[in-house]
């Protein structure tokens, strides 16, 4: 467990918290697509051109899952690690290609558990942005969080 570990105890609504940052390029965005959303506008440049997106754009799962990582090795160092009960997501902005994802989140609500002592859920706000500070994605998860041991 890394030193700066946080548990349900050591947060508090308006933490903030900044993930490094991922450079996505086209033949990521293509391998996520082609195994998991193949899709042209996902798939094939040329093809791209001509749908809704104008040019390749990355799946919203793919910028979902760079998220989840981001969080994880960079974003909310939670004790226990990142454990979701659910939330809202969108997608304002495709990801394209030589965007850097970068991720801040904040603690909007904390709720320790009235039957379960041992944890809490925490509402956090999640806006992953690329270099030009555009939201990407804008991700409400409700996380479960346990109390320090």
């Amino acid at each position: 467990m890394a030193a700066n570990a946080l548990y349900l105890d050591d947060l508090k609504v308006g933490d903030r918290f900044m993930s490094e940052g991922h450079e996505i390029d086209a033949e990521q965005i293509k391998a996520f697509a082609a195994m998991f959303d193949p899709q042209p506008f996902h798939t094939d440049e040329e093809a791209a051109k001509n749908t809704f997106f104008g040019g390749l754009a990355a799946s919203g799962w793919h910028t979902a899952a760079i998220t989840m990582r981001l969080l994880v090795t960079s974003g909310i160092p939670l004790a226990d690690g990142i454990i979701g009960s659910g939330g809202l997501i969108n997608w304002p902005n495709p990801t394209r290609p030589g965007d850097v994802l970068r991720v801040e989140a904040e603690v909007l609500e904390i709720t320790p558990s009235r039957s379960k002592p041992d944890r809490g859920m925490v509402q956090m706000r999640c806006e992953t942005r690329n270099q030009r500070g555009e939201v990407l994605q804008h991700f409400l998860p409700k996380l479960v969080v346990m109390r320090r041991r």
